[in-house]
């Protein structure tokens, strides 16, 4: 969405990452197909500095995929915080393990492997400060749904892909456009929320829960 001169300049001016992301982002590249779903290094930053300004005692991860973001967000969890990360993808369980476990956080993650939805049912004693959903864009509705009374006010829920590779701009026909669209409008009528949409990477949905 951004020239790369720009965005080389936007990385110039944020935190690095630490050896195991850069570790996680190398290997995604290498070994798994689809290596663009990663968040990367500017977005993750964003990710980290959300966290970290929200200081969250519960977080939802809806797509966890290499594992990247989880650790990003993790980064501004409570002393006796957690983050709950949902994927469907039972071949990358081991290698998300095996990047969990060499991380300090790795007691903080829960990584549960199933159907989202179903998941989710296994979690509705929990409260969350702060959702981040990255799965299947056709049910970003459902899972805003699902967990949207679970959000504690104030709580900040954030959707990606919302600008789906600047699609929405031309109002394309094909079927995952219209889900994005009208995902973003139903969002933009809701008036129990405030939201903004950050232009970072493939576009960043910032819901905060009134």
């Amino acid at each position: 969405m951004i020239s790369e001169e720009l965005q080389q300049l936007l990385l110039n001016y944020c935190e690095p990452d630490d050896a195991l992301l850069q570790h996680i982002d190398r290997e995604t590249n290498l070994k798994v197909l689809l290596p663009r779903m990663l968040s990367g290094h500017y977005q993750g930053r964003v990710l980290s500095m959300i966290s970290k300004m929200n200081n969250p005692k519960r977080i939802l991860e809806v797509g966890t995929f290499t594992g990247y973001a989880t650790l990003c967000l993790a980064e501004g969890l409570t002393a006796d915080g957690l983050i709950y990360t949902l994927d469907v993808n039972a071949e990358l369980e081991d290698m998300v393990r095996g990047n969990f476990a060499k991380s300090p956080l790795n007691d903080k993650i829960k990584y549960i492997i199933g159907d989202a939805q179903e998941s989710l049912k296994s979690l509705t004693a929990e409260t969350f400060d702060l959702v981040f959903i990255d799965a299947d864009k056709k049910n970003n509705g459902t899972y805003y749904d699902l967990v949207f009374d679970q959000v504690k006010p104030g709580g900040v829920i954030i959707v990606d892909n919302v600008l789906w590779s600047g699609k929405i701009l031309n109002q394309a026909q094909d079927k995952d456009t219209k889900n994005i669209n009208s995902f973003n409008d139903y969002i933009n009528a809701d008036q129990r929320v405030e939201k903004l949409i950050l232009p970072v990477r493939d576009g960043l949905l910032v819901i905060r829960k009134k």
